[in-house]
């Protein structure tokens, strides 16, 4: 497995990482709408998002079964979420950015552990921020 893909996987935990700090202070879905620091944090959440996608979609061009071996996250969606946050950012529901955050993200930085440590042999999780 080239160490490139090790690398962006980094990234990839990196901006989990990031999301889950930034998602803390959030409640409910309304908190990202209704105050300038919600906006910001969304903004934020959004361009990790982004990251994420674009970074899963370097992968799968670097190998394109590394992905399929792991069939519990929908790979495709994350990279689509990526399409549509680069270009049609004004269409972007915060309603699905907060269940993103809320029931999908700690799933996704679990499975990307698991891949770690499945194709790097590696016991340990990306060491925290």
């Amino acid at each position: 497995m080239p160490d490139i893909i090790k690398e962006k996987l980094q990234i990839i935990i990196e901006s989990i990482q990031m999301i889950e700090t930034r998602f803390s202070r959030i409640s409910k879905a309304d908190d990202l709408v209704l105050s300038e620091e919600g906006v910001l944090i969304l903004d934020s959440i959004a361009i990790r998002l982004q990251v994420i996608g674009e970074t899963l979609k370097k992968i799968s061009k670097i190998d394109e079964s590394l992905l399929d071996r792991y069939p519990m996250i929908e790979w495709d969606k994350i990279i689509k979420l990526r399409d549509l946050i680069s270009h049609h950012y004004d269409l972007i529901d915060y309603e699905v950015i907060f269940d993103i955050c809320d029931n999908h993200i700690s799933e996704l930085k679990t499975v990307i552990n698991l891949l770690i440590k499945n194709e790097f042999g590696s016991d340990k999780e990306f060491p925290s921020l």
